[in-house]
């Protein structure tokens, strides 16, 4: 996921030249580096899941709204927790209950049980929303303000490193090593071939458990710079005389979050039973996961590639540029069959990768004192994630290809907001 913003500022650190903050930033950049590969992962154990416990597309799309709900439903209790015990000790305790929740993963892969799966994966994600909430906020300010940007996108790229790398271990150590995997599409599989198939995530996942574990040592015991004090937020009083819905980027910014998240995750999560598909690429379900990595990949590209854009080009612009060829491949890959469809699918990610980042710059522009709320509010709408449901109900009624129309739609809705929604207003906070 993006990194969250923050409008908080360290005086502490200003003008300090002792403190060095290379070894910190590198530590935290591997948290970033495993969030993001953990929850690219579940784009290649959706596939799986669903040969294992025969779900319908539904059921399937299911898997990743509990993992949105539970990005929802843990954020403010992470604030709180923060609050009451600090940033190192949350971190730690993040990675733990993501530990926890892997090593559940294993208990669900043995027994086997989709509902145990969906309570382990919510188990992961709250331990993500906790490291999200404490980790984006504290790499904004440790070290000097003016290089809080730089910071932010170094750690940022390597979420985007693990979103890269981690369909190339599921697709490996998951897909390939069940039946359902290495099978064509669609696969029938025995009693016997789905409990086997299940035990296959047991590796995996012990591995990802045991690597959180060292990490949560080593942050534990890590000397991390303090934060010193942040900024003060308003008074009462002046806080009663301002109001957050008088600018219009922000009250079409949070829906323009919620919906792009519903295009994004639902692209990722039925990627791979779309390219495998006899009409498609008739790929295995290994093979086809193997090609996720094109769609991160473009999506890293397409954030250096946008941001040099930016230096030169209104923001508004190269989103509404940006979102007009995500819809146009999002029809290709409708209307089309073949490797055209495969492909425009896979190019979607490099049209995709400057839109959160772009509408969270804009929906926040203008707000002045407003902006830490404000910044709050979008970063709830990523909920919108857990709407994907809605993709997968499509899918079983009216076929998976069809069900991408929705996708394209939700391009329309950034558009729009590129256009004229992002616009502020001229009205007083």
């Amino acid at each position: 996921m993006p990194p969250v913003a923050s409008s908080q500022t360290n005086t502490a650190f200003e003008g300090d030249s002792s403190v060095r903050y290379g070894p910190a930033l590198t530590l935290l950049a591997s948290l970033f580096f495993m969030w993001g590969f953990i929850t690219v992962i579940n784009n290649t154990l959706l596939p799986h899941l669903r040969s294992v416990f025969e779900l319908n597309y539904t059921q399937t799309t299911l898997i990743e709204s509990v993992w949105f709900i539970a990005y929802f439903v843990a954020s403010i209790p992470s604030a709180k927790l923060i609050e009451k015990i600090g940033y190192q000790k949350s971190l730690v305790i993040g990675l733990l209950v993501m530990a926890a929740g892997a090593l559940g993963m294993m208990l669900a892969a043995s027994i086997p049980s989709y509902g145990v799966t969906l309570a382990m994966l919510f188990v992961i994600a709250s331990g993500i929303t906790l490291l999200q909430v404490a980790a984006n906020p504290y790499v904004a300010v440790v070290g000097k303000p003016e290089t809080a940007s730089s910071r932010l996108n170094l750690v940022q790229a390597m979420n985007s490193a693990g979103t890269m790398l981690a369909p190339m271990f599921g697709a490996y150590l998951i897909l390939g090593r069940s039946k359902g995997g290495t099978a064509t599409s669609d696969v029938v599989l025995t009693q016997a071939e789905r409990i086997a198939d299940a035990q296959s995530v047991i590796l995996p996942y012990g591995l990802v458990a045991v690597v959180l574990v060292i990490l949560a040592v080593i942050i534990g015991r890590f000397p991390l710079p303090a934060m010193g004090n942040a900024t003060q937020r308003l008074a009462p009083e002046e806080r009663a005389k301002l109001s957050l819905w008088k600018h219009r980027n922000l009250v079409f910014g949070i829906p323009a979050i919620f919906i792009y998240l519903i295009a994004e995750i639902g692209v990722a999560n039925l990627f791979v039973n779309f390219v495998s598909q006899p009409d498609i690429a008739n790929l295995t379900h290994e093979k086809a996961g193997q090609y996720l990595t094109f769609l991160w990949g473009g999506m890293m590209v397409g954030r250096f590639l946008g941001s040099a854009i930016m230096q030169k080009v209104d923001a508004g612009l190269v989103l509404a540029a940006f979102s007009v060829g995500a819809f146009v491949v999002m029809l290709v890959t409708v209307f089309t069959t073949g490797p055209a469809a495969m492909w425009a699918l896979i190019l979607v990610g490099l049209f995709h990768s400057i839109m959160f980042p772009t509408i969270f710059t804009l929906g926040i522009k203008g707000l002045g004192p407003l902006t830490e709320e404000g910044s709050g509010l979008l970063i709830m709408a990523i909920a919108g994630g857990a709407l994907v449901v809605v993709q997968g109900w499509l899918a079983d009624a009216y076929g998976l290809q069809t069900s991408f129309l929705l996708t394209a739609a939700c391009e329309l809705y950034v558009l729009f907001y590129a256009l004229w929604g992002s616009k502020t207003t001229s009205q007083p906070a």
